[in-house]
């Protein structure tokens, strides 16, 4: 399993960017998919999450400028983010969460990250 992320870069505050990722390989279904961040210096934390059958969840600091949504068929998700700030700066990385063969296991797969900068 393969997940292959883009659209980050340089932005000014207030601006907006969005990022996109796609999984690859021997998938039969994924049940959770979205975006985790990590800032220099700290944990990596949940930015958009969307799970089979509910809606997103995303954290407190992102809510009403970041969207994200998955397209289950083509096993993609991308990630919309408007009226950035300085303080989104991080490493952004997609996330899939995939079944095993174990009830109620799942594996965690992770893309490169890409770099997303906004600046003052």
């Amino acid at each position: 399993v393969q997940l292959q992320a883009s659209g980050g870069g340089l932005v000014q505050a207030g601006e907006s960017l969005r990022l996109f990722c796609a999984a690859s390989g021997d998938i039969t279904s994924i049940t959770v998919m979205g975006w985790f961040r990590q800032a220099p210096g700290k944990q990596r934390e949940l930015v958009a999450l969307t799970a089979d059958g509910e809606g997103t969840r995303y954290a407190d600091s992102v809510k009403g400028r970041f969207s994200s949504s998955r397209e289950y068929a083509r096993k993609t998700t991308y990630l919309q983010m408007n009226s950035l700030k300085p303080e989104d700066t991080a490493v952004y990385y997609c996330n899939a969460q995939i079944p095993t063969a174990v009830a109620g296991v799942h594996k965690y797969y992770w893309g490169q990250g890409t770099q997303v900068t906004v600046s003052s």
